[in-house]
């Protein structure tokens, strides 16, 4: 239950998706191709591994994971292919919890030909011997070419807060609101200019669910409402628009900088028209989630999720409480007040942000992947023992009974993932009768029995 990296729509990128696989290395990759001052095709490739994710062995005191890291680049439209290797040993005090999305970044700037590439990176874990494979898109005009052209927009963020003093890229579509500010550059090539060329900038912002699933028993979303339709694409909001002109010829890399946005779901897009009156265009999806995402850290992150847990005018007054160290302290006391045993409560609150954090890398799509109702039924029940997959249709089962109404979920996809809808919104098809199979797992939860009866 993974996403892909780039939609099939090659003029919009989106940036990776988490892609989790419980026991490899975690992986997220942005590829784009650019020419240097000097006209040189390069492939910029910017590679993070979740240290969480590998596995260490003491050393000299330290703990240490070794990872090899391979790029192999393929020209679609000739024979250039090049491949780089690395070997890293990587360093860490992570102690292994849900708190685990610090990562480990490595930049590579690569000299190619102009053309179009695939790049294939791979990263193995040498000690669990497990390996995780990417692919991306990269695009380099050439630089005698007189036809005008547009690279992948690129999406960077820099983060004050941890003393980070330049923009570094962000490979993920969606953006923590830690961030302090955002950039997107891309790099315009017209050796040919007769004429001024006109470059048009703007900056969407997309109505797009970010409510919490609703409860199992409760009624299935009408079609006309934003749960079910997802992204409303029909009424984009423009945040910001711009307009810019080239008078000289050549290749020209152009940025546009913002503060860090509401959350949100966001389009930034560049168009122009090339010499035959043809129209280029770009553009760079994102979405605005919270401040340590996908990992749960804040008072208000661990708050949220208990909406699964607790009655809704109650989390209601819970999410009210503004003050941080308050908050937590509320936070602290719900579980305190039902897990009544300190030990046990511990790993039950372990247990409850894990398949939270693994909700949001394996099902966040327009919004956070604990939103939806996969996210949902996941957290509370925990990985379905068998998937069955339809065209529209994906049936969960948590028994070995297939026919058991109270065990067997199915979710349907109101829209099918295309290039103008890049999402698998799937949603869960509620039933007045799995109000009592909810109830109960709520209450092995708050009983502490979820960790000897999972079901």
């Amino acid at each position: 239950m993974s996403g892909c990296v780039r939609s099939s729509n090659p003029d919009v990128e989106r940036g990776s998706l988490f892609q989790f696989q419980e026991g490899y290395p975690e992986v997220r990759t942005s590829s784009i191709g650019l020419l240097s001052e000097t006209d040189q095709p390069l492939i910029n490739i910017t590679t993070e591994i979740v240290l969480g994710s590998l596995i260490y062995s003491t050393k000299d005191e330290r703990r240490v994971a070794n990872v090899s890291l391979e790029i192999r680049i393929l020209q679609n439209d000739g024979d250039f292919t090049k491949t780089v290797r690395r070997d890293f040993e990587i360093e860490s005090e992570f102690e292994g919890s849900f708190i685990s999305q610090e990562v480990f970044t490595n930049n590579e700037v690569i000299e190619v030909v102009p053309g179009n590439f695939e790049v294939n990176i791979t990263v193995l874990d040498q000690t669990s011997g497990r390996a995780t494979n990417r692919t991306s898109q990269a695009t380099i005009p050439n630089p005698e070419d007189p036809q005008i052209s547009l690279t992948t927009i690129r999406l960077l963020g820099k983060n004050l807060e941890l003393t980070q003093d330049q923009f570094i890229p962000i490979t993920t579509y969606t953006v923590p609101s830690k961030i302090d500010s955002l950039k997107l550059d891309f790099q315009v090539t017209n050796n040919d200019l007769e004429d001024p060329l006109t470059i048009n900038a703007r900056l969407l912002q997309y109505p797009a669910d970010t409510s919490y699933a609703r409860p199992m028993n409760f009624n299935n979303y009408s079609p006309s409402s934003l749960p079910y339709i997802g992204v409303d694409m029909r009424r984009a909001k423009e945040i910001d628009t711009n307009v810019r002109r080239l008078d000289q010829p050549g290749s020209v890399l152009i940025e546009f900088k913002y503060p860090i946005l509401a959350r949100g779901t966001y389009r930034f897009e560049v168009e122009t028209t090339d010499q035959d009156g043809e129209t280029l265009y770009r553009a760079r999806d994102f979405s605005v989630v919270s401040e340590n995402y996908p990992s749960i850290m804040t008072a208000r992150e661990l708050a949220e999720p208990l909406i699964y847990l607790m009655d809704r005018r109650d989390h209601e007054r819970m999410m009210e409480i503004q003050e941080p160290d308050s908050l937590k302290e509320a936070v602290d006391r719900f579980w305190l007040s039902n897990v009544q045993n300190m030990n046990q409560a511990r790993s039950v609150i372990n247990l409850y942000y894990e398949r939270v954090e693994q909700a949001n890398k394996q099902f966040t799509t327009f919004k956070e992947g604990w939103k939806t109702d996969m996210g949902m039924i996941y957290i509370l029940f925990g990985p379905p023992w068998y998937v069955d997959r339809y065209l529209n249709t994906m049936d969960w089962s948590y028994s070995y009974d297939r026919n058991d109404p109270q065990y067997n979920f199915t979710f349907r996809r109101p829209n099918l993932k295309n290039e103008f809808f890049p999402f698998d919104n799937y949603l869960l098809q509620r039933n007045q009768g799995y109000f009592n199979i909810q109830y109960r797992q709520i209450q092995l939860w708050l009983t502490g029995s979820i960790l000897t009866n999972r079901l």
